[in-house]
């Protein structure tokens, strides 16, 4: 049974320890403290975004502020689970804050029908840390330079179709990590394969403190491919990094995602645009195939849970100061079945 805490500030009630023993359990008593004293605001509450309160409320922080200002549509009925049947032209915010909040009473759950723009730069200064789907690239740049300047841990991410993705800008982030022990082998025994094995063997752990630097999403979106250096890992990097840049040039210039209503159309345009964006960033347009437009319209709910999945653990690695958290981007391929971390931004 895991210690309990009677009391005082950060205490761990009874009804708190039996509801979170697993996780407690599994990254300490010190990391659930921190994640029920942290208060998070979730914006886009679509598929992503489900999956993203779900598994951040499950966890039991503090508090989750869900805010959307678009209506309940009919493609939101494919993936986002927490929407009830019958809601078609309510708040998406709204529409989720019930179900939203039986998955665990002790969490404080609100929703915030605003238009995340309309809100100035000390709304996001009160919570702990920002996740943003759904979002424009101005938004997304503006939002994490306030959250960047504040110290308030940044999280976005999105999912177009088969592809997902979640970036993270963390600041300068101080975690703990759990590293075996090395058994000190006795002077005069010899060395040999038997000794080495022994000396991995321990059963004994200690933490160790770490600290890494994030770059911000500006810098990560802005790499200059022209250097010899930026050549080389050019071979080294995802495509779905610039499929990324793509997608959301589309969303900048139409307000809005590929859609299968207009697939012809946004077919064509998804290939203009691509042209346009690689040439801008100075790599050939060949990164992206041309097949790369049949796989990246609507949210699919399968890629939904993967992405959410990540994204959810690592808005909790971050608040609980627990584990190396991902340094920056993390990138799913639903058609290979495949994710892959890369960090991006000035050499």
């Amino acid at each position: 049974m895991v210690e309990k805490e009677e009391g005082g500030p950060g205490g761990i009630s009874e009804e708190e320890a039996a509801q979170y023993d697993r996780q407690i359990r599994l990254w300490g008593l010190e990391a659930q403290k921190r994640l029920r004293a942290s208060r998070v605001l979730l914006v886009g509450m679509k598929g992503l975004g489900a999956e993203v309160a779900k598994n951040l409320i499950l966890a039991g922080v503090k508090g989750l502020t869900m805010l959307d200002h678009q209506q309940v549509s009919q493609e939101d009925t494919r993936a986002q689970f927490l929407i009830p049947v019958g809601s078609l032209g309510r708040n998406r915010a709204e529409a989720s804050l019930e179900r939203a909040q039986n998955l665990n009473p002790m969490v404080d759950v609100k929703a915030d029908p605003e238009n995340v723009e309309s809100k100035p730069e000390e709304f996001f200064t009160q919570f702990d840390a920002v996740c943003l789907t759904c979002c424009s690239r101005d938004v997304m740049v503006k939002i994490d330079q306030i959250c960047h300047k504040n110290s308030v841990k940044f999280f976005t991410g999105d999912v177009f179709g088969y592809h997902g993705y979640m970036f993270a800008d963390l600041g300068e982030h101080e975690f703990v990590e759990e590293k075996t022990k090395v058994t000190k082998v006795s002077s005069g025994v010899e060395d040999g394969p038997d000794t080495k094995k022994a000396k991995l063997d321990s059963s004994e752990t200690t933490m160790v403190k770490k600290r890494v630097v994030f770059c911000q999403l500006k810098e990560a979106l802005a790499v200059d491919w022209s250097g010899e250096k930026a050549k080389a890992a050019l071979k080294r990097t995802t495509p779905d990094y610039f499929l990324l840049q793509v997608l959301l040039k589309f969303r900048t210039d139409n307000g809005r995602d590929p859609s299968p209503q207009n697939y012809t159309e946004d077919s064509k345009l998804l290939l203009q645009i691509r042209r346009d964006v690689l040439e801008g960033l100075g790599v050939s347009a060949d990164l992206l195939p041309d097949e790369f437009v049949s796989y990246c319209f609507s949210e699919m709910a399968p890629v939904c849970a993967v992405v959410g999945g990540v994204l959810g653990q690592e808005v909790v690695k971050a608040l609980s100061q627990r584990d190396p958290p991902h340094n920056n981007f993390f990138f799913f391929d639903g058609i290979k079945g495949n994710g892959i971390v890369e960090c991006l931004g000035p050499s």
